[in-house]
């Protein structure tokens, strides 16, 4: 009969074990379950608080009026002229300027003024 007990110690035990094994696990996963509806219910919200602020300005958006005026002038003309004068620089220069301006190639041969 000492076996006999001792056996149906043991299986005791190994149940007592499997069940308190069972339990925690079924603890962790309410735990679990607690956290994700937690999340969930923050989540949900946030997105109502953003949903209200958007129709919110949806709805200030749709009352405001468009103000933005054009106003035509007419054409701008810009007239390109050679505007060089002889302020600081010689007459050698001005010239190097006008044909730059114009897009020529200077000649050195050329003189600038007539010859006495």
């Amino acid at each position: 009969m000492n076996k006999l007990t001792l056996i149906a110690s043991a299986a005791a035990l190994a149940a007592t074990f499997a069940a308190g094994y069972q339990v925690a696990n079924w603890q962790n996963d309410s735990h679990a379950l607690t956290a994700e509806r937690a999340a969930q219910q923050a989540i949900d919200a946030a997105m109502q608080r953003e949903s209200e602020i958007a129709a919110h300005v949806e709805k200030r958006l749709g009352e405001l009026q468009a103000n933005e005026r054009v106003i035509d002038r007419g054409i701008i003309r810009e007239i390109q002229k050679p505007i060089y004068q002889r302020v600081c620089i010689g007459p050698d220069a001005i010239r190097l300027l006008n044909h730059a301006a114009a897009g020529t190639d200077p000649s050195a041969t050329e003189p600038n003024e007539a010859l006495p």
